[in-house]
């Protein structure tokens, strides 16, 4: 029997169902969190074989002596993951100081972390990426912008998701930007790409294989999304482009990646670009060596009639699948804020599209900014659904003057 840990087994809500898959398939799964156990919803307990609580998955200290401890009660560790971005280096470090091989090591995090690394690897791919500068004083800066053009784009080179994500228009800004961000964060500065974010999402064997493959498409902008509070849409394609499959796994093979999921994401420009290409052509974004995030596991299981929670943990367990995708839909998320004044009601978006829901909630408050604050996720057979499905959703009523 092969010893798993997974770290922050209760975080994100739905990652139980890793647990659950890799103990049906014969796995000792012990897990490490800062939940109390006895307020772990009961299928999580019923996934685990034993679980271990610290005070803070912060401390380090702690969670080191967890994993000793666990190594010590069940032996030699075969894995270790949490499949989640922010635990990422941790995870790594872990994996590297007990001598677990089945994952990153903490040398293969700069090509997967820092932004301004994955460009190397996505150019060995033969993918076009967007001009840099690592951002240092006010004069390269400013002469980086005058070589690119109004706007650009400032970000954490190490950051998750879209945050301390500035987009800067002027020479003012390019000021502001500088006087206010943070104090000992390395920031890349990319010139702006005027696309939509098309995703390669897959679960890659010991070979570097694809197990299973889909993607998704993010209309607006995620930094425009947290940065101006937006709605927040995206959806699962019911089709995969072959030209998103080709860049997805070229990139796998450029980086090495193996025995993962992931979530490549891809611009796909929208207007021809100099020194990037022709409208529709796919250009570098970033990696993530994990799920999309959210609840994006299950709308991939919604469009395609399948449970890539089971096919991760095959994957884990026999380096492969029998699972198969009997039926492609597109599935849709949009998460609406609070603050905004909509023409349906949560009661009139169920009665008009309750044979469509899959699922309505309230995300966390730690992911709302990103998310929303109530969101819905539908499928829908065709494009033109999908569209109108958008268009009512987010309608908002129009002030009175």
């Amino acid at each position: 029997m092969k010893n798993i840990i997974f770290i922050s087994p209760n975080f994100p809500t739905n990652y139980w169902q890793f647990c659950r898959e890799l103990k049906n398939n014969g796995m000792n799964v012990l897990g490490i969190g800062d939940q109390p156990y006895n307020e772990l919803g009961q299928d999580l307990k019923d996934s685990l074989n034993e679980y271990y609580k610290v005070t803070s998955l912060e401390n380090e200290d702690e969670v080191y002596r967890a994993v000793a401890f666990l190594t010590f009660k069940h032996g030699r560790i075969d894995w270790l993951e949490s499949n989640n971005e922010y635990w990422l280096e941790r995870d790594a470090r872990l994996r590297t100081d007990f001598n677990i091989r089945s994952g990153f090591q903490t040398s293969d995090m700069p090509r997967v972390k820092y932004k301004s690394r994955m460009k190397e690897y996505y150019q060995k791919a033969g993918i076009p990426v967007a001009r840099y500068h690592m951002v240092d004083n006010l004069e390269n800066c400013l002469a980086f912008a005058g070589k690119v053009g109004y706007p650009v784009v400032a970000k954490p080179d190490n950051g998750v998701g879209a945050s301390d994500t500035w987009k800067i228009e002027n020479d003012d800004q390019m000021k502001n930007f500088l006087d206010r961000r943070m104090d000992g964060v390395e920031y890349i500065m990319e010139e702006f790409v005027h696309a939509e974010v098309n995703s390669y999402d897959a679960i890659i064997d010991s070979k570097g294989e694809p197990v299973f493959e889909t993607g998704n498409i993010t209309p607006f902008s995620i930094m425009d999304i947290v940065n101006n509070n937006d709605n927040s849409i995206y959806y699962i394609l019911k089709n995969l482009p072959e030209d998103t499959r080709r860049a997805g796994r070229a990139t796998v093979k450029s980086f090495g990646v193996r025995s993962r999921f992931v979530h490549f994401e891809f611009f796909r420009l929208i207007k021809d670009q100099e020194g990037l290409g022709k409208k529709g052509d796919v250009v570098a974004l970033e990696v993530n060596m994990r799920p999309c995030g959210g609840f994006t596991p299950d709308m991939i299981n919604y469009a395609h009639c399948t449970n890539v929670y089971k096919m991760w943990a095959d994957m884990i367990a026999f380096d492969k699948t029998d699972l198969t995708c009997e039926d492609h839909q597109y599935c849709a998320f949009c998460g609406l804020r609070d603050e905004k004044n909509y023409v349906l009601s949560k009661a009139d978006i169920l009665e008009k599209y309750g044979n469509h829901i899959k699922m309505e909630a309230r995300n966390p408050d730690v992911l709302a900014p990103a998310m929303g604050n109530q969101f819905y996720i539908g499928i829908f057979k065709t494009r033109r659904e999908l569209n109108t499905f958008y268009r009512d959703l987010l309608k908002c009523k129009k002030e009175r003057r």
